[in-house]
């Protein structure tokens, strides 16, 4: 019989009583080199993203190239009913009367950026996603409530168990625990 294999690890968690600390360990994190890592916080904390090194701005993009998307379509399909499909020459008006395709290339603009939008979140979050490796860490409920958690992740090319583990008990958390990903059978 073989042994079995050890569950993969997710990262290691620090637990904290107080936003100042959780960014004091964000920052101490950053400044030794780790890039992966993730805060869990109740409510949001100035310079946190920072701290964490999080600057994503994919969805302003994403939702910029869907409302342009729309607005494309819009004139699109109003030009080619209006002078291909269907032309009607309505008192000396031009066929391409580009006016009166002002209100519906708007709102196709308006609707094709919501659900780009929409859309665009859930699949850069990963959503549908019904547990999370963070769901099984210590006290981690109460992360909704008045805890604070920093999560260095195994990801990271610098990540090692023990060294983290040192960096964040340096930082006086409440409790610093390692996080394994779960098997699903």
């Amino acid at each position: 019989m073989h042994a079995p294999e050890a569950s993969p690890l997710h990262g290691t968690v620090a637990e904290f009583d107080t936003p100042d600390g959780l960014l004091r360990a964000a920052n101490a994190a950053r400044e030794a080199g780790y890039k992966k890592m993730d805060a869990y916080s109740p409510f949001p904390i100035h310079g946190l993203s920072d701290a964490i090194g999080y600057h994503h701005n994919t969805v302003p993009w994403i939702m910029a190239l869907g409302g342009l998307t729309g607005t494309v379509t819009g004139l699109f399909l109003q030009w080619y009913t209006a002078s291909v499909d269907y032309p009607l020459d309505i008192g000396g008006k031009g066929i391409m009367s580009l006016p009166m395709f002002v209100v519906v290339m708007f709102e196709a603009t308006i609707l094709f950026s919501a659900l780009t939008g929409f859309f665009g979140m859930w699949i850069l979050n990963g959503l549908p996603r019904l547990h999370h490796p963070m769901f099984s860490a210590l006290n981690f409920e109460r992360a909704t409530q008045d805890r604070f958690f920093l999560c260095i992740e195994a990801k990271d090319p610098k990540y090692d168990p023990e060294a983290v583990q040192s960096l964040l008990k340096a930082q006086e958390p409440l409790n610093v625990s390692i996080v394994e990903e779960p098997e699903f059978e």
